[in-house]
């Protein structure tokens, strides 16, 4: 658990300490993480972040960074803890391996990042869904009575999920506050979610009557505790990123020299649905 600096001071506000970073096959490195509140210095961080999950898609990245350093009421990164030793690589010690925040597309309507995500997501559900999803999307979204928050959970593959949980109480907290004080991210009634899955590469199988020609695809999650808001979503569907450049920030699609898939799934999730994941969350990540 984090201790007292979780508050808008943020000065040092650790996260569970010597979480491995397990590496594809090598070693495990223990290393200690603080959350930080989000600054100016964090642009180039988060942004990368940002673009590691959309890729190629047309979102306004820059923008998008911006209104979420703006906004630095709500929001985290993760740094790596200062180590007391000589070491002249301080850019090393500031990089950002991981954020979390949320851009309430309902008050930032008008705005480009904010139209383009909407029109991203809508486009993608055409070309995925039938149209009864198509039109219960475009319904929600464009709901102005029940804002949509679109939540940020980003960062590198590396980096274990039980560093998820204090950043998503965190966060939690923070919006609550928002809601008190009547400041900008307010309450919203369903979250947006983007998550980076990936599935193994159908194999082929010889052709029997009765038979599949393919075996069924299982859904893998590259932050594994997004599996649960998975499980709550009252909306939700994947779409192929396999065309685009995918580098995953210091990972790989493939694990035991199995090939992977590349996806991005999109789920939406009743904020009422919201405790029983932090449940989850809980549940399975504390340390």
């Amino acid at each position: 658990m984090w201790g007292k600096a979780q508050c808008v001071a943020l000065a040092s506000r650790h996260c569970p300490p010597e979480l491995p970073l397990a590496g594809n096959g090598e070693p495990e490195v223990n290393v200690e993480f603080e959350a930080h509140s989000i600054s100016d210095n964090d642009y180039d961080g988060i942004k990368k972040l940002l673009q590691q999950l959309f890729l190629k898609a047309p979102v306004n990245t820059a923008e998008l960074t911006d209104i979420l350093i703006q906004q630095n009421h709500i929001g985290s990164v993760i740094k790596q803890a200062e180590v007391q030793d000589e070491s002249d690589d301080e850019d090393e010690e500031d990089e950002v391996f991981g954020f979390i925040s949320l851009l309430n597309l309902t008050e930032r309507k008008g705005t480009q990042c904010a139209e383009q995500i909407k029109e991203l997501i809508l486009s993608l559900c055409e070309k995925n869904c039938d149209q009864s999803m198509v039109e219960q999307l475009d319904k929600l979204l464009n709901d102005t009575t029940k804002p949509v928050g679109f939540l940020l959970n980003e960062r590198f593959i590396n980096v274990p999920p039980q560093i998820a949980l204090p950043m998503h109480q965190q966060l939690q907290k923070e919006l609550a506050e928002t809601q008190r004080t009547n400041k900008p991210c307010g309450k919203c009634y369903y979250y947006l979610l983007i998550s980076k899955t990936f599935t193994e590469i159908a194999k082929r199988s010889s052709k029997k009557r009765g038979e599949s020609t393919q075996q069924r695809e299982e859904l893998m999650f590259a932050n594994a505790e997004e599996e649960f808001f998975y499980e709550k979503a009252s909306l939700k569907f994947s779409y192929s990123v396999q065309e685009e450049s995918d580098t995953c920030l210091g990972g790989r699609w493939s694990f035991d020299d199995v090939p992977m898939k590349p996806l991005r799934t999109v789920m939406l999730i009743p904020s009422d649905r919201m405790n029983a994941i932090m449940d989850k969350l809980k549940e399975y990540l504390s340390v």
